[in-house]
C-alpha cells in the first residue's frame, strides 16, 4: 500500500465537464479502491502512522473483501493543513484512481475543502478524525468515526467546575476546531456555575508558549482549559504549563484528550501527572474488543507506545465503509452508502457507538481520564468516569 505524495492539479478544467467523475463507471469493478487522505509525513506523520494502523487492524481482523469484491486501499500524503492541497488529492483519487470511498483527513480545513466534490463525485467521506461540526453541515455525503471537540469538551465542563474549581481561563488553537472546543468549555462551566475570565487563540503555528502562560497567570485562573491539535505543539504546551510555575502554583489544567495522546505521555511523565481530559478514547479502556484491537493496531504500527485515538477512527471508519459496500453490493451510489448506515450500532474498541440518523456523526461515551501512572509503572489516561450517549452539542436542534 504506497503512500504517495502526489499533487494532481490542472484539474479545475475538467471538473466542470459533464461525466468527469464517471457516475457509474465503478459499479461493475471487482475492486473497490477506497482513498485514505492523511498526514504520513512531516510534524503530523504519527497521526497518518495510526491512520494506517486502524485501517491494517481492520483488514487483518476482516479481511480483504466485502460482498464479494477486493478491497484495495490507496493512501495520499497530506503532511500538514492545506486545503488547495486537499482537494487536489481528493480529485486525483476521484478522477484518475477511481476510488469509491475516501476517509482520513487530519485537519478541518482540508475536509472542508473536499466535501464539495462528493456529490459530483458519486464519493462518499468517511471522517477519521477532523473534528468540527460544521463538516457535517458542508455535505450530506459526509460520515464521521471520530468526535468533535464540542463532544469531548462539554462533559469536561461540568466535571472541572464540580472540583471546585470557578475561575477559568481558556486557551485554544484559532481554527474550527479550537473555535468549537472553547465555545462548549465556556457554556458548560457557565451551566455549572463557573466562570471563564478570559479566552485565548492561538495561532495553529504556535510554537512558543511561555507569553500564553503569563497571561493565565496575570488572569489569576484557578483552572486552565487547553486545546491544540495532538502533534508537537500539545507536547510543547503542557511542557511550558509545567515549566512557568502554574503546576506547581495550584493551577489545575483541564483539556481534551489530545494533549495526552498515548505516544507523548512517556515524554510528558511527572509534568502531566494528575491532568484531567476528556476524550472519547483511551488505548487502556478495559474491554475484549479493545484488547484485540490494540494487538492488531500495535502489530501494524511496529510495536508499543505509538498507538493513539486516530487508529480507532481509522479501524471505525472501516466498519462503516465496508458497512456502505455490502449495502449498495459494492456498486458506486455515495447516497445510498450514507443513508445504510444511518443509526448503524456496534461494539467499538472505545465502547458502544452508533452513527446519528440525523446527523451522521458518531454517538459515543466520552471518559473523563486522569494522566497517572498503571501496575506496570506505565504513565496512562486512566478512566475515572463515563458519560454515555452523547451526541455533538454542536449539531444539536
Amino acid at each position: 500500500m504506497k503512500i504517495s505524495r502526489r499533487n494532481f492539479t490542472g484539474l479545475a478544467g475538467a471538473l466542470a465537464l459533464a461525466g468527469t467523475f464517471g457516475l457509474g463507471g465503478a459499479a461493475a469493478a471487482e475492486t473497490i479502491k477506497i482513498g485514505i487522505i492523511g498526514p504520513f509525513s512531516g510534524p503530523f506523520a504519527l497521526q497518518g502512522k495510526n491512520f494506517q494502523a486502524g485501517v491494517e487492524a481492520w483488514l487483518a481482523q476482516n479481511g480483504k473483501s466485502v460482498a464479494g469484491n477486493e478491497i484495495e486501499i490507496v493512501y495520499r500524503d497530506l503532511p500538514t493543513a492545506n486545503p488547495q492541497q486537499a482537494r487536489a488529492l481528493a480529485q486525483e483519487l476521484i478522477v484518475k484512481d477511481k476510488v469509491q470511498y475516501l476517509g482520513g483527513v487530519y485537519f478541518t480545513p482540508d475536509a472542508l475543502a473536499i466535501t464539495p466534490l462528493l456529490k459530483q463525485g458519486n464519493v462518499p467521506l468517511v471522517i477519521f478524525n477532523a473534528a468540527t461540526s460544521a463538516i457535517m453541515t458542508s455535505s450530506p455525503l459526509v460520515v464521521r468515526t471520530s468526535f468533535t471537540t464540542g463532544q469531548t469538551t462539554t462533559p469536561l465542563g461540568k466535571a472541572a467546575v464540580d472540583r471546585g474549581i470557578k475561575k477559568f481561563v481558556s486557551a485554544v488553537t484559532d481554527y474550527g476546531p479550537g473555535v468549537d472546543a472553547e465555545g462548549a468549555f465556556k457554556k458548560a462551566v457557565e451551566a455549572a456555575g463557573g466562570q471563564v475570565v478570559e479566552t485565548i487563540r492561538m495561532p495553529l503555528n504556535t510554537t512558543e508558549f511561555s507569553p500564553i502562560m503569563q497571561r493565565i497567570r496575570d488572569a489569576g485562573a484557578q483552572g486552565v482549559f487547553a486545546f491544540l491539535p495532538s502533534g508537537p505543539p500539545t507536547l510543547g504546551f503542557v511542557k511550558s504549563f509545567n515549566d512557568t510555575g502554574l503546576k506547581q502554583a495550584g493551577v489545575k489544567l483541564f483539556a481534551t484528550g489530545d494533549l495526552t495522546q498515548e505516544s507523548d505521555l512517556p515524554a510528558l511523565g511527572e509534568a502531566a501527572a494528575g491532568m484531567i481530559t476528556g476524550f472519547h478514547y483511551a488505548t487502556s479502556h478495559d474491554s475484549e474488543a479493545n484488547r484485540k484491537f490494540v494487538e492488531a493496531g500495535e502489530k501494524a504500527i511496529g510495536g508499543p507506545g505509538q498507538l493513539t485515538f486516530p487508529a480507532v477512527g481509522a479501524y471505525d471508519g472501516m466498519y462503516v465503509i465496508a458497512k456502505m459496500i455490502a449495502a449498495t453490493a459494492g456498486k458506486q451510489d455515495a447516497e445510498k452508502a450514507v443513508e445504510a448506515v444511518k443509526g448503524l450500532a456496534w461494539e467499538s474498541p472505545r465502547g458502544p457507538v452508533k452513527i446519528d440518523p440525523e446527523t451522521r456523526h458518531i454517538t459515543q461515551t466520552i471518559y473523563l481520564r486522569e494522566v497517572a501512572k498503571d501496575a506496570k509503572g506505565n504513565w496512562i489516561n486512566k478512566e475515572i468516569q463515563s458519560f454515555p450517549e452523547q451526541k455533538d452539542p454542536g449539531l444539536a436542534k
